[in-house]
Formats: structure tokens, C-alpha cells, sequence
């Protein structure tokens, strides 16, 4: 764990997404948590050795995977705050995505072995578009940006000019896509470079700044000007998802023991924009409703 300012520590090196806190003159504000159990512990008792007596107010979900909030357990009864969408999902997570955490590691079984009763601390606190809270001589502004999901949301300390955009931005890896909008991904990721942060804290990768943002959006943008290109040529979404799959695989670097998985993770997001697509052309083709002329258009 890393402090990049008085106050802010980064944990950029577990499992599942980084994860943050910011220490406020009342305790801290935690920023997402770890999915790993012995990783979770580890990451609050560390915290708690620095804030000593002070309490633990806020965990702040930027989104609802299971990167970001299987951890909330080992916080409570530290109340949640998330977008009104990761709400709605978080409350409905069963037996069936519990056992999808469980399997997420079923070839690493010493990790698979540490989930003995995952609870799921849905949010107390919700919001729709932006939340402030003032605390202890911290103001924390929680935005709705959208884009990798309906619900991802950014936290910013506009006084010291520190950024954490969640799943909006993954530094040096392909980024997960297949629940996302491409489109308002990218008007996401604009409104981040206009913050003009000094420091932005991805959801994956280290610490950067505005370069950072600006790859992700060249990646996005070149995969929907692909996508487009076939089509409208009318290739079929197999085709496409194919095609550019072997575009996009060399823009970031790729673990072999991961190859499998992060082709698999390309071609949902390929196909998810393919799907944007069909839907735009799709609604461009439907004719415009008859209107009898002698109706008049009604009262």
C-alpha cells in the first residue's frame, strides 16, 4: 500500500481491482474492497493501524463486480454508499453469484478455500447522478460516469486534485467491456480529463494521469471504428468479433497464463459494440409512424 498524498494510500497489487482509502480528521473513507478474504483483512487491519481509534466511515462502491464489493463483509458495520444501479444488482446477488466467486478461482484452490460465507453488505447509501460528502476536512465528490457500467463512478478530491475513476480506466491491460456502453464510456472519460486531476487512480494498474485516459479512449474508439466498418460491409457479428479480436490483442500487453481468458474478455467486448451498432442501424431503418392526413395530429 502506497500513500500518494497526505492522508490517501493506494493498494494497487491485490487481486480483483485496486482498492484506496482516505483518511479524514473522523477516520477513513474507504474506496472499494479487496475479494480475496486474506487480502480484505490484511487491507483494513493495515488501515486500522494507521487511523488508530479513529472508526471506518464510508465504503464507497464504484460499481457491483465482485472486484469491488465482496470485501464490504470485512467493514462492517461501515455503511456502503453506491449508485442507485449498483444497488439494484447488489441486492439481488443469491447463491448462484456467490458460487461465481467461489469458481472465479477454482484453479487456485488456496484462494478458493478462504470463502467459507461470503455475505453480500448491499448499500445503505445511494445516489443517481452525484453524492458529496464532508467529513474531517475532506470534501469527496462521488460522480456518476457510466460507460464500463451503468453504475461506475468516480470519487474526487477537487482540493488535492486526486482522481478515482473505478473500472473507467485500466492502465496497460484490455479492459473488461461486455456490460459496458462504448459511447458513454468515452463521454465518461472525457469528463475526466476535464477535472484536470493531478493524480488518477484506475480501477486496474497503477497510479496515472491524463495519458492514462486517453489510451483507454483510443482503445474504445478504434474498437466501435472497426466494429462499424463490418458493419455496414455486413459482415456478421462471428465475423466481426473474430477479425478484430486479432486487431486488438497486441495494444496492451497479455499474461500467457492469462491468454485465454483476456481473448475471451476482447470478444465480449467486441461483440457488445457490434450489438451497439446493429441496435443504431436497427433504429435508423424503422419508418416513421403513418399519420392520417385528415387527422390533424389530435387536441
Amino acid at each position: 500500500m502506497r500513500e500518494i498524498s497526505p492522508g490517501i494510500f493506494v493498494e494497487t497489487d491485490q487481486r480483483g481491482a485496486n482498492y484506496s482509502a482516505i483518511l479524514t480528521d473522523d477516520g477513513f473513507v474507504v474506496i472499494d474492497s479487496p475479494i480475496v478474504p486474506k487480502q480484505a483483512l490484511a487491507f483494513r487491519d493495515d488501515l486500522k493501524r494507521i487511523a488508530g481509534d479513529k472508526p471506518f466511515l464510508y465504503i464507497i462502491n464504484t460499481d457491483h463486480h465482485r472486484g469491488h464489493i465482496v470485501g464490504n463483509q470485512y467493514f462492517v458495520p461501515t455503511p456502503v454508499v453506491a449508485h442507485d444501479i449498483a444497488w439494484k444488482h447488489m441486492k439481488g446477488y443469491g447463491d448462484n453469484f456467490k458460487q461465481r466467486v467461489i469458481d472465479s478461482f477454482k484453479k487456485e484452490p488456496e484462494i478458493q478455500a478462504q470463502f467459507t460465507d461470503i455475505q453480500i453488505i448491499v448499500p445503505k447509501i445511494t445516489f443517481s447522478h452525484r453524492l458529496d460528502i464532508v467529513r474531517g476536512g475532506r470534501d469527496i465528490r462521488i460522480i456518476r460516469i457510466g460507460g464500463h457500467t451503468a453504475a461506475t463512478s468516480a470519487v474526487w478530491l477537487a482540493n488535492e486534485k486526486i482522481l478515482f475513476v473505478g473500472d473507467a480506466v485500466w492502465v496497460d491491460q484490455h479492459p473488461y467491456m461486455a456490460q459496458g456502453n462504448s459511447k458513454e464510456w468515452l463521454d465518461g472519460l472525457t469528463f475526466i480529463r476535464k477535472l484536470r486531476s493531478d493524480q488518477i487512480v484506475p480501477g486496474r494498474g497503477p497510479v496515472c494521469g491524463r495519458e492514462g485516459t486517453e489510451r483507454m479512449s483510443e482503445y474504445i474508439r478504434y474498437m466501435r471504428a472497426r466494429v462499424r466498418t463490418f458493419h455496414r460491409q455486413g459482415r456478421t457479428k462471428q465475423e466481426t468479433v473474430q477479425t478484430v479480436l486479432r486487431e486488438m490483442v497486441g495494444w496492451f500487453p497479455i499474461q500467457p497464463a492469462l491468454k485465454s481468458k483476456t481473448e475471451s474478455q476482447i470478444k465480449q467486448g467486441i461483440g457488445r459494440i457490434w450489438n451497439e451498432m446493429d441496435k443504431a442501424a436497427k433504429a435508423k431503418e424503422k419508418p416513421e409512424p403513418e399519420v392520417d392526413a385528415d387527422d390533424g395530429g389530435g387536441e
